[in-house]
């Protein structure tokens, strides 16, 4: 179909879609996904101290309690507050009798996992886990 304007007919319009913009586009999303899946599945780094006995821990299924390298305190990837802890835990876990899984840098002081274990426990909590990586024997 050809339109007609006062200077004489115009070229005809083109009835197909143009399909290198749409692949470009998807592609730099796909780049984009598969950059930022890995990151997002990682959670808070922290680096586990090493043992024999080791708990695979996944944490978006998992109830797991992090003490970052800074003795930040993480609910998953949430930072929770020291004193709210007993509260995140009832309304996540609730009475599920489900295992809180506790992962610490290797060097926060002893004194703060502690704290953390004791305030789980009072909260109502008695099966804790200590999740540590596979000893290599370097």
């Amino acid at each position: 179909m050809a339109f007609v304007n006062t200077s004489g007919p115009t070229r005809p319009s083109m009835a197909e879609i143009n399909i290198t913009p749409l692949v470009d586009v998807v592609l730099v999303l796909l780049i984009i996904f598969m950059v930022t899946a890995p990151i997002l599945q990682t959670g808070i780094e922290v680096n586990l101290p090493r043992t024999r006995t080791v708990t695979a821990v996944d944490p978006e299924q998992r109830a797991v309690i992090t003490i970052s390298r800074e003795e930040l305190l993480f609910y998953r990837s949430n930072p929770v507050n020291f004193n709210e802890l007993g509260e995140w835990l009832a309304q996540e876990v609730g009475n599920s009798g489900e295992p809180i899984f506790l992962q610490a840098d290797e060097d926060v002081r002893w004194k703060t996992i502690v704290s953390v274990v004791d305030e789980i426990r009072v909260s109502g909590y008695d099966r804790i886990n200590l999740v540590t990586k596979p000893y290599t024997g370097d």
